[in-house]
């Protein structure tokens, strides 16, 4: 790859963070407009876990380039999630409370400060405190109000923090819920024959699996809890597990250039961003030449491509949620984290 291309990629990723801001930026506490254009915005509903992908995604332009001042808005995104959650870290969704913790833990990684570390632990008790349970397995409910619900986007989080928060105290109880979680995935939601991960099982209370809700993001979390145990559990090539998902998501919910529309709810913008993040770490393991990354580093150089083929480049509005088209309105600052994260992933790849 040329200096020129590094150059242009790293340049497209500041642009997309400088969008968020300069698209949905409001004044203090809101932060950002829920959506574009902002003067159409409801901003009524307190977008927890979205910001707490913002956070994550602060911390990637940080970790690129080393400009304090992503650090800077890192810290700002964590301060505004607790001001407007009431001075609190927790709510009644694991999956949010678990994805705040990923993006502290990184937070904690990124300035040493205890505070961030000791947030993550104490979010990391609270979902078990409240949310691990027996039943159907043992393995981690969705919500406070549905604890035999049981799905993905909760489990797949307690797996990735778990095994990461084992590495930094050493602790053995985290890794010792992230193995369980990951088993219980395995064996409830994932299809033995291509790797395939449903949502969830036991939403209505019947004992059914929701196989009709095909997300990017629950492949991309099962593709990280594989890669974050696959040094625990040699034996297992969770590598090969984790490269067998990531493959079938191609296959199965995109065109081969990029993923289909997952549907028009603000929440559903993010998907997408969640399956590059962890498609990224997957291809951080995988050797130079090998089949599968060379496959998968096609796919997200392709995607990138047509995402930035049909934005305007002065980036005056924010991406479409089908990467193919132009954007228009209204669009959740959801679908600009994604587009954020497959960018910075191409900024990696490409450095």
């Amino acid at each position: 790859m040329t200096d020129t291309m590094t150059g242009v990629w790293a340049d497209r990723a500041d642009r997309m963070q400088d969008s968020i801001e300069r698209l949905y930026g409001a004044p203090w506490p809101q932060y950002l407009h829920n959506s574009w254009p902002v003067q159409d915005a409801d901003d009524s509903t307190f977008n927890y876990w979205w910001l707490a992908h913002l956070l994550d995604v602060r911390l990637d332009a940080f970790q690129r380039s080393g400009d304090p001042v992503r650090l800077e808005q890192a810290r700002t995104v964590h301060r505004n999630i607790v001001e407007r959650n009431g001075g609190s870290l927790f709510n009644d969704y694991f999956d949010d409370m678990l994805w705040f913790a990923l993006a502290t833990l990184r937070l904690h990684g990124a300035t040493g400060e205890q505070r961030y570390l000791d947030d993550t632990v104490a979010l990391f008790d609270h979902v078990v405190e409240h949310g691990w349970n027996d039943t159907g397995g043992t393995s981690l409910a969705w919500r406070k109000q549905q604890l035999a619900y049981k799905n993905t986007p909760a489990n797949g989080p307690l797996v990735i923090l778990g095994a990461r928060l084992h590495r930094s105290t050493g602790e053995d109880r985290f890794v010792q819920h992230a193995e369980t979680a990951f088993d219980w995935l395995t064996d409830h939601l994932v299809d033995a024959a291509d790797g395939f991960v449903e949502d969830g099982v036991n939403r209505a209370g019947d004992g059914r699996v929701d196989t009709q809700w095909r997300f990017t993001y629950n492949q991309g979390l099962y593709v990280g809890a594989a890669v974050e145990l696959a040094d625990r559990r040699p034996d297992d090539d969770l590598l090969a597990v984790a490269v067998r998902t990531a493959r079938t998501a191609v296959t199965e919910l995109s065109d081969g250039v990029v993923f289909r529309q997952e549907g028009d709810g603000g929440d559903e913008g993010l998907f997408k961003g969640v399956y590059y993040r962890y498609l990224g770490l997957l291809l951080e393991r995988l050797p130079d030449g090998d089949a599968d990354r060379v496959a998968l580093t096609a796919f997200v150089r392709a995607s990138t491509d047509a995402l930035w083929g049909a934005f305007p480049e002065e980036l005056d509005r924010p991406a479409a949620n089908d990467w193919t088209e132009r954007p228009a309105g209204p669009v959740p600052y959801s679908t600009q984290l994604s587009a954020a994260m497959a960018t910075e992933l191409r900024a990696r790849l490409d450095r």
